[in-house]
């Protein structure tokens, strides 16, 4: 039986504000296994299931169109010249008496040689004149009883391709590896320092240069608990992170990229006023001679010693002050340096110089439901305006010109400004004309996207990763996942192989030296 609830009328605000938090939880979670149960029973019974509400396709329906013919389908020429021939293989044939030979038609087959490759290595072993044994060192690259082209592959298989431990065991087995799934789990998830600590380098190199950055997050799971994955990336790297929080204090925490340091300085004092926390709390803290704290225990003994934590007023000057020194540490680590943060409009994202996507906007009119041919009209009449709008945005960063930024704003003024007579779409428009601001960033900085799609195909890895394989049990596993997956998007956008990667990183002999992902990110950001 469930316990008896709380007394409410003896808890304080913040306990007040942590049951309504858990409850809220509770409720969606509760909503989503119903949601699923209704899909069921209704999948068992042949009936049609709730409406399933399809992309509207604005932001590739509003590309400019490709002028001039097609272009011819391409020949293999090309396509053969990237591949290296490993081996001729002359096939002959039977021929009449008096045939001339007239040279040879290639033709050429690529295929794959999986089997297992067992070496022994015989270790020489001397007796010193001293006592001690001296026995020859293994070659560079081998740790454990498995190779490193097994642990790419395990590793490739895994991440790249999707393959969950089980299916993975079973086709290491099949192919004649004598294997356990124990030893498959160590392969994946132990031994990883290096490769996690490349991925934070990366999202310090990428953070560092970016102009702009689109995030995003998704739910996940981890040690049979309700998490979430965030995602921070743009057109050069992608990062990973699950937590149990996507609060902005979260986001904040994780935007230091691996520090743990708290700072207040003029980015942290502009963020409090920004955020109206009270003007006495502000000057305490600007006054004091202390201004940065090495991690979270000595920010705490600070805003103690402040007088702060026992503050029992509105905004929280707990919660401010250390989004606030969050901000600043980001902002002091040189991350983020006039760049925009595009987002969805989640309220955990809305921090520094934040713009919104206009795919996520218009999807709020695309998923209105007209009752009468009058409303349906109206949504539809209101989605092309907004769709010429989007269209002539996006001429507008490829050819930016003051007098096309004028007469954008006032369009955007003229779009959002209309009355339907449709209650709920008019709420809506009201709503976002009220994100004006955020909306038409792209009309002071025509370099960032109008939308987070980058970070929704980045995330996808992610969510086809839970439905898979489920959730992460340890730490080490999560992290692992998040860092391979990140470093797998990572090397997609600076062309570089993740196969080549992986070898590089594991010292299979005789591949391509993949230069540190760092490096490559901040070369692609630099300007030539």
């Amino acid at each position: 039986m469930a316990g008896s609830p709380p007394d409410i009328d003896g808890l304080g605000l913040d306990d007040l504000k942590v049951l309504v938090l858990q409850l809220l939880e509770e409720n969606a979670a509760l909503r989503a296994e119903v949601a699923a149960l209704r899909e069921e029973i209704s999948r068992l019974k042949g009936l049609k299931g709730p409406p399933r509400i399809k992309p509207s396709g604005m932001d590739k329906a509003t590309d400019p169109k490709p002028s001039g013919r097609k272009g011819k389908r391409r020949g293999r020429g090309e396509k053969l010249s990237r591949l290296t021939i490993d081996e001729d293989r002359v096939v002959k044939v039977e021929v009449p008496a008096g045939s001339r030979f007239k040279g040879y038609e290639d033709y050429v087959v690529q295929d794959l040689v999986l089997r297992p490759h067992v070496v022994r290595y015989r270790r020489r072993r001397w007796l010193g004149p001293d006592g001690r044994m001296v026995v020859a060192p293994l070659p560079a690259g081998l740790r454990g009883h498995f190779g490193p082209e097994l642990r790419r592959f395990v590793l490739a298989q895994y991440h790249r391709g999707q393959v969950s431990i089980p299916r993975l065991v079973g086709l290491l087995r099949d192919i004649g590896v004598d294997i356990s799934e124990r030893q498959v789990v160590r392969l994946v998830n132990g031994d990883k320092d290096g490769f996690m600590a490349e991925a934070r380098d990366v999202l310090r190199a990428g953070v560092e240069t970016a102009r702009w950055i689109t995030v995003d997050d998704t739910g996940a799971r981890h040690k049979a608990r309700n998490g979430v994955t965030t995602q921070i990336g743009n057109d050069h790297f992608t990062w990973f992170a699950t937590t149990f929080s996507k609060s902005r204090l979260n986001f904040l925490s994780l935007l230091r990229a691996g520090h743990g340091d708290y700072v207040i300085d003029a980015a942290a004092l502009a963020y409090m006023r920004g955020r109206h926390l009270c003007g006495p709390v502000v000057a305490l803290l600007a006054e004091h001679e202390s201004r940065r704290f090495a991690d979270e225990a000595a920010w705490t003994a600070h805003l103690e010693e402040l007088g702060i934590s026992a503050l029992k007023v509105h905004p929280d000057p707990v919660k401010i002050a250390t989004e606030a020194a969050l901000w600043g540490s980001v902002v002091g680590h040189g991350f983020l340096k006039d760049a925009v943060i595009v987002s969805d409009d989640a309220g955990q994202f809305n921090v520094g110089h934040h713009a919104l996507c206009w795919v996520h906007g218009e999807r709020l009119i695309h998923k209105l439901v007209g009752f009468n041919e009058r409303q349906r009209q109206a949504i539809e009449g209101m989605r092309a305006r907004v769709w010429r709008l989007y269209k002539a945005l996006k001429a507008y960063c490829r050819d930016p010109t003051p007098r096309r930024k004028a007469a954008l704003e006032k369009r955007f003024e003229r779009v959002f400004s209309t009355r339907t007579g449709f209650a709920t779409l008019d709420r809506l428009l009201e709503r976002l004309r009220a994100n004006k601001d955020e909306l038409l960033v792209a009309l002071e900085r025509p370099d960032i996207p109008l939308h987070t799609n980058g970070s929704e195909n980045d995330i996808r890895c992610q969510v086809t990763k839970r439905k898979v394989s489920g959730g992460t049990r340890s730490d080490a596993g999560r992290d692992a996942r998040d860092a391979f997956l990140g470093l797998m998007k990572t090397c997609d956008k600076l062309g570089v192989s993740f196969w080549d990667y992986l070898g590089s990183r594991l010292m299979v002999a005789d591949g391509p030296i993949i230069p540190p992902l760092p490096n490559i990110v901040r070369q692609r950001a630099s300007p030539t």
